[in-house]
């Protein structure tokens, strides 16, 4: 017989950890975490790590240590949901019943969506950041580079934090131009959006640095294909599909993303949805068909760009809306489609860009333009944010 939970929440990341504890908080008390990972992660630093500003030792904790006190931590992967039946299914064959269900795997990386990406990645002159194990790799091949070309790529689609593709790419101009090499290198960024990020004023002070550093921006244009062998990327124009074959001497590219694929096969997403996104209502993160499934974080099919900012508003929505169904009433707490993406534009400054999920400022404080560049903000993405991450947020506090 299947083990039966009150609430039942699949992923042990920003968004199952954080919603967990905040659960436990408001007093429910019979939670099992699913989660396969030995390991922890504060994916924003990865950024850092990849621009030599960051140690990797920082980004990590064991899972067991963020679990929060009473959840049971069930150490093993979820592959399959039958709404239905209220029963998620695991890879060791068991299954978990469940009251209410809380999806939050976060995304997978569809690697070979662009051939030779993989390879490419794990060879001499390639890497990501977006994958831990390789953050470091970035941070050695840009600090080793003293010229040749710099090639970083965005793909199309939602991938976790849209602005992270870019960061890498600031703070390795910086360190160039301070070792007096940048004239040196030709940078390119390939972005698949008309504009460098799509919020008019951040993007503003986002082509003031490209053009300080001297960045070729390709924009409306995405990688299509990478061979690893002859350091050459394949970019292709979305609007005239035109191609360009550049020569790499360092390549940091960004997978392109989507929801896991046993996700997929699910009856959780929308039907019509190829990326897989669970179908819930984009304010009160409920499902639209099965009223006891729930989603947040980087699988639910919101509208908002994805990010720990995002998912922290998301957090506190869904577990008071959560409450409020086991006792029978009507989810009244709705998300406002808030995200944040600390753009770090040199190795001391930020570009703090908050939006809404049309892309229009929504500034934390009022009438303070936090997309400017600043040093105030550098220190808040850099110093503050980790100890808020792991000291409050994962403990439902803040």
């Amino acid at each position: 017989m299947a083990a039966l939970h009150e609430v039942v929440i699949i992923g042990g990341g920003n968004a199952g950890v954080s919603l967990a504890a905040r659960l436990e908080r408001y007093g429910v008390k019979d939670l099992a975490l699913i989660e396969p990972k030995d390991h922890h992660f504060y994916q924003p630093l990865f950024s850092h790590i990849a621009g030599g500003r960051a140690q990797a030792k920082e980004a990590v904790r064991s899972q067991a240590s963020v679990i929060p006190p009473g959840v049971e931590w069930i150490r093993d992967a979820a592959v399959d949901v039958d709404a239905n039946t209220n029963t998620v299914t695991l890879a060791s064959g068991s299954t978990v019943g469940y009251g209410q269900l809380v999806v939050c795997p976060g995304l997978q990386y569809d690697w070979d969506a662009v051939p030779g990406l993989a390879d490419a990645v794990h060879s001499p002159h390639g890497t990501t950041h977006y994958e831990f194990e390789l953050a470091s790799k970035a941070w050695t091949l840009l600090s080793g580079l003293t010229s040749g070309t710099a090639v970083f790529t965005m793909p199309t689609g939602p991938i976790k934090c849209g602005g992270a593709s870019q960061k890498p790419m600031y703070l390795a101009c910086d360190y160039w131009r301070q070792q007096g090499v940048l004239d040196k290198i030709r940078v390119v960024m390939v972005q698949p959006y008309p504009t460098v990020f799509g919020v008019p004023e951040v993007d503003r002070e986002l082509d003031r640095k490209i053009a300080e550093y001297g960045i070729e921006l390709r924009t409306d244009s995405e990688l299509v294909s990478v061979d690893a062998a002859r350091r050459e990327a394949t970019i292709r124009n979305l609007r005239s599909g035109s191609q360009e074959t550049l020569q790499y001497d360092v390549l940091n590219a960004v997978p392109p993303q989507s929801a896991p694929d046993w996700l997929k096969a699910t009856d959780l997403p929308t039907p019509a949805d190829k990326g897989g996104f669970v179908e819930v209502d984009r304010q009160t993160l409920r499902h639209l068909r099965y009223p006891n499934v729930w989603s947040l974080g980087d699988a639910a099919g919101t509208t908002n760009s994805k990010s720990g900012g995002a998912l922290r508003k998301q957090t506190k929505v869904l577990a008071k809306n959560l409450v409020a169904a086991r006792k029978g009433k009507q989810p009244t707490q709705k998300y406002n489609g808030y995200s944040v993406c600390p753009f770090t534009v040199s190795r001391d400054t930020v570009v703090f860009a908050e939006f809404d999920d049309r892309y229009r400022p929504m500034p934390t404080i009022p009438r303070i333009p936090t997309w400017n560049e600043s040093k105030a903000s550098w220190v808040v993405d850099r110093d503050v944010f980790p100890q808020v991450y792991w000291n409050l947020i994962l403990k439902g506090r803040a």
